[in-house]
């Protein structure tokens, strides 16, 4: 029980350096939230006219929720970014000479970033009401679909914390997170509706954990039927969770 509090304790010694590095560079949150916001200025506004009939409606409520989305898992792809920087700046090397538990500098990584991604999320959100986003199934909902798209970034960080750890530097992470981020938000329901993608890729689109994420979040957001994605949703978070927090905690122990 001691090793667990002081793990925690440790974590959040490590969180609190990570946010306090947010704070004295503020520059960082802006500059994360302007990509999505250019994301969504851009399908909304450029693309949104075209798209509008696809997507049954007005297209920046189906569209918000599935930028959100790929905010959250581009965010995500920090943790591996930062942690392979912190490994060859020698900053992790210092960590490694104070009484602290090794499984800290991860968790603490993690949710620092898991604060970061929710921010950016929040300020995304806000432009989205200033473009006529609207919530159609009220306040608890509304809430349920951002701890949803949190705690599947949080995850995905997890995923990105391995990748990051098993490669070299940080350009290395940062290629090899966006090989997989890449297909699975573009093939998916985040910009339009997967029935019409041709049908080899509808297979896919339809069973991957992003189109669960916008499925969900949309449902949460618009009162739209999910088909049970949340669950599916669900099983996917606890899933990478249980394969990535010890993979990613095994292989920092071997790196360090």
């Amino acid at each position: 029980m001691k090793k667990l509090i002081q793990e925690f304790r440790d974590g959040l010694i490590i969180t609190k350096r990570n946010v306090m590095r947010y704070i004295r560079l503020p520059q960082l949150i802006v500059f994360s939230s302007i990509q999505p916001i250019m994301f969504l200025t851009l399908f909304n506004f450029v693309f949104g006219g075209a798209l509008g009939a696809s997507s049954g409606g007005d297209y920046i409520n189906y569209l918000l929720p599935g930028i959100m989305v790929q905010t959250i898992l581009f965010g995500a792809l920090q943790t591996g970014i930062g942690l392979s920087r912190d490994l060859n700046a020698g900053i992790i090397d210092r960590f490694r000479s104070l009484p602290m538990s090794r499984s800290a500098v991860l968790t603490g990584r993690t949710t620092a970033d898991l604060v970061r991604n929710t921010t950016t999320s929040l300020i995304l959100l806000a432009t989205g009401f200033a473009y006529g986003f609207r919530f159609q199934n009220g306040a608890l909902d509304a809430a349920l679909m951002i701890v949803m798209i949190v705690a599947f970034g949080y995850a995905f960080s997890w995923v990105a914390a391995f990748v990051g750890l098993a490669v070299k530097d940080e350009e290395t992470a940062q290629l090899a997170g966006f090989l997989f981020i890449f297909p699975l938000t573009f093939a998916s329901a985040t910009f339009v509706p997967t029935q019409t993608m041709p049908d080899w890729l509808q297979k896919f689109a339809n069973n991957q954990p992003v189109t669960f994420a916008v499925t969900a979040a949309r449902h949460f957001a618009l009162g739209t039927p999910s088909n049970g994605a949340e669950w599916k949703l669900l099983a996917w978070i606890v899933g990478l969770l249980v394969v990535f927090v010890p993979l990613s905690i095994f292989i920092y122990k071997r790196r360090v």
